[in-house]
């Protein structure tokens, strides 16, 4: 069996507006909070990498590296994280089986997590990390859903499409909690912290 054709979809469109800043450029590691999502997304070795950006294109351009990730610039992304997706999906390459879908603001993922849903989703529609305290994000949705995610809308449109497919969505076992998205400034000391615990919206981010 052809191994399969995989694109890496990272989000970081969103306005920040729970933060008051954006959130993309916050400092993380040595360089921004977007810099190291990228740079884990990079380490998964996809066929493919997009970056969807939006709020402050501009700034993210001038201070993030976006090495190797071709950059959708979603100019409706007020509109909800579903209008990033339909953005990025025009820009999909024709051979892609499979596109993994991760956080900009969610650095607690590791590709460590991401191999694991790849190799353990089967050939599934639809694949979500199964954590200790819920399942979350990456997420892995197979070409049968491509239309579909083109079609969604708002910020909770993903997992309205898991809850309508839910009898094939397989839950790929990961780990530990459920990794903290960057949302408001205790989210943003708790990540620096190191504190990856759970907070009650993680079910529903992105």
């Amino acid at each position: 069996m052809p191994e399969s054709f995989i694109t890496g979809l990272v989000l970081a469109a969103g306005g920040s507006k729970r933060l008051g800043t954006p959130k993309q450029l916050l400092p993380y590691g040595d360089g921004t909070l977007l810099d190291h999502v990228l740079a884990t997304a990079r380490d998964c070795h996809f066929e493919q990498l997009l970056c969807v950006i939006g709020a402050g294109a501009d700034d993210v351009r001038d201070r993030v590296d976006l090495t190797d990730a071709t950059v959708v610039e979603n100019e409706h992304f007020g509109e909800g994280c579903s209008s990033s997706i339909a953005a990025a999906l025009q820009t999909v390459d024709s051979r892609s089986d499979v596109i993994i879908l991760m956080l900009g603001d969610q650095p607690g993922v590791t590709a460590a997590t991401v191999k694991t849903l790849i190799d353990n989703r089967g050939d599934s529609a639809i694949a979500a990390c199964a954590y200790d305290n819920g399942r979350g994000h990456p997420l892995a949705f197979g070409r049968a859903m491509f239309d579909e995610l083109a079609a969604l809308h708002g910020d909770k449109g993903v997992w309205k499409l898991l809850d309508r497919h839910a009898a094939v969505v397989v839950d790929v076992p990961v780990r530990g909690p459920i990794p903290r998205d960057v949302d408001t400034d205790e989210d943003y000391r708790a990540v620096i912290a190191g504190n990856e615990g759970p907070r009650p919206l993680s079910r529903f981010s992105g």
